[in-house]
């Protein structure tokens, strides 16, 4: 995706090819099955709670341990039990003004940025996985890290991880583990782990030890609960609750999971918001009537279902752009097809998530940016399956409505505070990883608004 953004945003690069209702190829138990084009034969893949893929997660494992996202079986479907009271909408409610405070302070950076209220060209990317690190260790660990002005020796370790991860997939003679091993990046990532590893566990055990003193076991000061609250509470039927390494493991997989897709989610939102100003303005107009009909300018988890036109902008970029754009799974036993197409078990799937947001046989001029594809009266008309942005069925995002609510509270903070245009110098090319990048990442003017005009519209 390179050249004038305004002709080529929504084009994928690729992925012209026929779109048959059932578009199953097999190549066999050890390379991939491809099914990127329809909903339901993509429904029969993820509406069973079969594995992810090893090859590229077992990267992840000596970083992530046996965690929601690597885990299997019967230890995936009891960790999940476990850990889903922890995103009832009960426990989410007061992250709102958690997302809200990490948004004030990038307003409070970026307004720093631009003296006398000129333009700043800013890389969004960079910007915003601050905002999202910060705010989840917040919620996961109750830490106020202040590490968008002040990177956290913990974050600097998650961001490192992160890029080395990315680098290691791009490079294949780094799949090899006795090369990547003796490798100056391997060095690398096993100081980092180690280094994420030693808080996790050090931040667990001053919380157990704490929870032992009934008079000191809980900040008065918190009005919320916190993720690590809840996995050191979770318990079975029979009494048996995580153990030490598992509680790490959930934390750990959280951190990563939950800040870069986030981050990505937000950043081609505003860069959707750049290249569509008409659609900006009339999403800035609708924030500032309920503002002003509010009374402030701080959102709370009730005030979210107030703000459709930029829900559903949100929600168009996120099938535009997908912040995960592959997911896999390993088949463990046959899936047939009604055109008597099977995937046999040991194979393993690769579900192109962008290609089924652009199908053209489910979406009407796929490749256009329309929000009312999302008003309430069309929802009906979407298909079950043809819009994934978290994944769909038993595996999928358990933090889907955490991430959700924090993107609109993020989104709607920056677009009242700031405009946003496109800045031509620097290309966007997207970037082969996990998470929806591009290679020079995305540099977007942010122009302020004046606090005294928006106090008079």
């Amino acid at each position: 995706m390179t050249g004038n953004p305004k002709e080529k945003m929504w084009s994928i690069e690729g992925f012209r090819i026929p779109y048959p209702k059932y578009s199953v190829i097999w190549f066999g138990p050890f390379l991939p099955v491809t099914n990127t084009y329809h909903p339901e034969p993509v429904k029969a893949i993820l509406a069973t709670s079969e594995p992810k893929e090893d090859y590229i997660f077992d990267m992840l494992r000596p970083w992530l341990g046996d965690g929601l996202l690597l885990s299997t079986g019967k230890k995936w479907a009891r960790n999940r039990r476990l850990l889903t009271p922890g995103f009832h909408f009960d426990v989410l409610k007061p992250y709102a003004k958690i997302f809200q405070g990490s948004a004030n302070d990038l307003v409070s950076k970026w307004r720093k940025l631009c003296k006398n209220g000129k333009p700043v060209s800013r890389e969004m990317f960079t910007d915003i996985s601050l905002l999202t690190l910060d705010g989840l260790l917040k919620c996961i660990f109750s830490v106020e890290s202040n590490c968008q002005e002040e990177k956290h020796p913990y974050i600097r370790s998650v961001v490192e991880l992160t890029q080395l991860t990315m680098e290691r997939i791009r490079f294949l003679p780094h799949h090899i583990d006795l090369i990547y091993h003796l490798s100056y990046n391997g060095y690398k990532w096993r100081r980092a782990t180690r280094r994420v590893h030693s808080y996790t566990k050090s931040v667990i055990q001053k919380r157990k030890d704490a929870l032992k003193d009934p008079q000191n076991g809980r900040d008065k000061n918190k009005k919320y609960i916190d993720f690590l609250d809840i996995l050191l509470s979770a318990k079975d039927e029979d009494g048996s609750g995580l153990t030490d390494q598992e509680i790490q493991d959930e934390v750990d997989t959280f951190m990563f999971e939950g800040h870069d897709t986030t981050a990505s989610g937000v950043s081609w939102f505003l860069y959707a918001m750049a290249i569509k100003p008409k659609l900006q303005a009339k999403c800035r107009r609708e924030i500032d009537g309920y503002f002003q009909l509010k009374g402030n300018d701080q959102l709370e988890w009730d005030d979210l279902n107030n703000l459709p036109s930029l829900t559903m902008c949100i929600k168009e970029s996120l099938r535009i752009n997908p912040p995960v754009p592959v997911i896999t799974r390993r088949i463990t036993q046959d899936i047939s097809f009604p055109d008597d197409t099977v995937i046999p078990a040991g194979a393993f799937a690769v579900i192109l998530i962008e290609a089924i947001h652009k199908n053209p046989l489910v979406w009407k001029d796929a490749d256009l940016f329309d929000p009312e594809r999302f008003a309430s009266e069309n929802l009906k008309n979407i298909p079950p399956y043809s819009y994934i942005p978290f994944s769909a069925g038993p595996r999928n995002c358990i933090g889907q409505h955490f991430a959700l609510n924090e993107m609109k509270i993020t989104c709607a903070t920056l677009v009242y505070n700031f405009e946003f245009s496109y800045n031509p110098a620097v290309s966007i090319e997207i970037e082969e990883s996990l998470i929806r990048r591009t290679k020079n990442g995305i540099h977007l003017f942010i122009t302020p608004r004046d606090s005294h005009a928006i106090a008079r519209q």
